[in-house]
């Protein structure tokens, strides 16, 4: 079996070629994998596959999720570092690209790819940096979570997968993400990601995140855009949300935000402990853009793959 080792803003993955659909990813492989003591090592696998050939594993896209386009020809088959099937990863899907170009087994700038979140645009940038059309992000209403002992609230927020949003301004480093947080398992019924946002500057912000399945990680991309969406509601005028059609505030106003979804809100650096990356929240889309890298490329020994699927 083939792998190569990439990442974006230091959040890594083992990737697998099969165009062929011939080595489906089960969770024990995909967490023997990501082991950084006995596999390779990574935040979560990428399992490169066409979209004919993926079948089952390839369930149709959410309702509406998908953006009008072509076709998408290949599929990308995403496991956290635990084994756990994602809908969503940002830095994957724009290392995922990275690999399609520089193999050639696609040709840029701007390819479509299938997630189980539904079809996302991705384009090589003239910068040499991939971004990423990861769909409307949502604002689903307020949350609240423990980490570390410590209560944070903040927005419940839908990029295709679920996070917890929480502006603060304390120090991020004052924070314990070396366990999983509490999350109300009403209001996550499959967990979330959850991001610690510090608004830095206009337009600015820095984040630390634990992500579902796979731990406190050097960056996380979807978790960018729930940043930048949480941190554009913090920075709305008081009172100047607009009106809450589901009536859920008498003054008018719906302070979660939710009806900030679907306008522009322009350019945010998001500084992660891996790096930078740069989110452009439009109306009806956000934009994550930054470096993805393909750092080795190799070939599982037999015998070790043998033990790992077994």
């Amino acid at each position: 079996m083939r792998f190569a080792k990439g990442h974006g803003t230091e959040n890594d993955f083992v990737l697998v070629p099969d165009p062929a659909g011939e080595f489906p990813i089960t969770a024990g492989l995909a967490a023997r994998l990501c082991d950084r003591r006995a596999g390779l090592g990574a935040d979560g696998v990428l399992r490169i596959v066409r979209a004919a050939a993926a079948g089952d594993e390839a369930p149709p896209p959410l309702a509406g999720a998908a953006p009008p386009g072509p076709v998408p020809e290949w599929f990308m088959d995403y496991r956290n570092a635990d084994g756990s099937l994602a809908e969503m990863c940002g830095n994957g899907i724009r290392v995922f690209a990275r690999y399609l170009i520089d193999s050639g087994l696609a040709a840029g700038p701007e390819i479509a790819i299938a997630t189980r979140s539904g079809t996302r645009r991705v384009r090589q940038e003239g910068t040499g940096d991939i971004s990423a059309d990861l769909g409307p992000a949502a604002v689903l209403g307020p949350g609240s979570a423990v980490a570390g002992g410590r209560a944070c609230d903040g927005l419940r927020i839908s990029v295709g997968n679920p996070h917890l949003a929480c502006v603060t301004g304390d120090p991020l480093d004052s924070f314990d993400l070396s366990a999983p947080p509490s999350l109300d398992p009403v209001a996550f019924p499959e967990g979330a990601n959850l991001e610690l946002v510090l608004v830095t500057g206009p337009g600015s912000l820095s984040m630390r995140v634990h992500e579902r399945g796979s731990g406190e990680t050097r960056s996380c991309g979807t978790g960018a855009v729930a940043a930048a969406l949480a941190a554009a509601v913090a920075a709305a005028p008081a009172g100047g949300h607009g009106n809450d059609p589901a009536g859920n505030d008498p003054a008018g106003n719906d302070p979660a935000g939710r009806d900030l979804v679907g306008k522009d809100h322009g350019r945010w650096q998001v500084t992660v402990p891996g790096g930078t990356l740069t989110v452009t929240l439009e109306a009806g889309a956000a934009w994550l853009s930054g470096p993805a890298v393909i750092v080795a490329e190799g070939e599982l020994d037999p015998a070790w793959l043998a033990a790992a699927a077994g």
